[in-house]
């Protein structure tokens, strides 16, 4: 779903329905139906000194960090002089609601209806894309799995070759030629879930054998007061798992790790779980095992 974030109170001025027309800098093609968010910034000292505007919320509660009602947006019009003066004199509540000025955008908004439950996010700039968790799964269900080498030749199979010639592909990349490792795919997952407001955390878990040295990633993520190990390039536990902890979640996945990976035959040494941030784009394989390497260990 589309989603447009904005700051209090003209979010939820919007919700509910005194707020008809969202005013940028910009123009957009877009038409169609959008969520309306309302971003975590406070309202400012202009807005709160603006009596005429905030007499509109008065007795209203404010919705930081939140999704709070979807409409459709059905144009955007370009404003002239006549216009704003138009607006101005002719429609003084919403003019009071935005920045009317010649040169700026009118985006009519149609169709406003608030979310029975409001649904957080941290939201982003632009109009952005929010999934729930069974969306990104289904998205993610068009990806197989496999890498790139470096003259984009598709493998299956993660073999000598793959030491050498592998490179981690960006989100866009792994949408474009649907494939990827677990260490691409878990960037395509953080991509997704970037607007979402879940306390994402990804995941490298490695065995140092001195040969192969097998490793995964995977991202969690906790939401009203559970935890989920989210997998889609596992596929035998593909799913959306939840735990009371994440401490049993992560010991969950050790041992699934040690059984199926590894076959129970591991030194508990060199088995090291690392929580890392999100790397640069084509970076080789020497260089992921780096940038995981520097994020925090986990002692389970």
């Amino acid at each position: 779903m589309k989603v447009l974030s904005i700051t209090e109170p003209y979010a939820t001025l919007i919700k509910e329905n005194k707020k008809l027309i969202e005013t940028r800098s910009w123009k957009t093609n877009y038409r169609g139906e959008l969520y309306i968010h309302a971003s975590a910034i406070k309202v400012s000292k202009e807005c709160l000194e603006n009596k005429e505007l905030m007499k509109l919320v008065e007795n209203t509660l404010l919705n930081y960090g939140n999704i709070i009602c979807k409409c459709n947006l059905v144009d955007c019009i370009y404003m002239t002089k006549d216009y704003v003066e138009n607006m101005k004199k002719n429609n003084y509540q919403e003019y009071i609601c935005g920045l009317y000025e010649e040169g700026r955008y009118a985006w009519v908004l149609k169709d406003i209806t608030p979310l029975n439950a409001p649904i957080k996010a941290k939201g982003q700039l632009n109009i952005w894309n929010y999934y729930n968790e069974l969306e990104v799964m289904n998205l993610m269900n068009d990806i197989e799995y496999g890498w790139l080498d470096n003259d984009n030749k598709k493998h299956n199979l993660v073999n000598e070759e793959f030491s050498t010639n592998y490179i981690l592909q960006s989100p866009k990349e792994v949408i474009k030629n649907k494939i990827g490792v677990c260490w691409d795919q878990v960037e395509l997952e953080r991509y997704y879930f970037k607007g979402n407001d879940w306390h994402l955390k990804t995941y490298f878990i490695v065995h140092y054998d001195g040969n192969e040295c097998p490793t995964h990633t995977f991202l969690t993520y906790k939401k009203n007061d559970k935890y989920y190990w989210f997998e889609h390039s596992w596929v035998v536990f593909r799913g959306i798992h939840e735990y009371s902890t994440e401490k049993s979640l992560l010991l969950d996945i050790k041992n699934k790790f040690i059984k199926y990976e590894l076959n129970n035959m591991y030194e508990n040494e060199n088995l090291v779980l690392y929580e890392y941030k999100k790397p640069k784009y084509h970076i080789s394989i020497d260089e992921f095992f780096n940038h995981c390497e520097k994020g925090k260990r986990i002692d389970f």
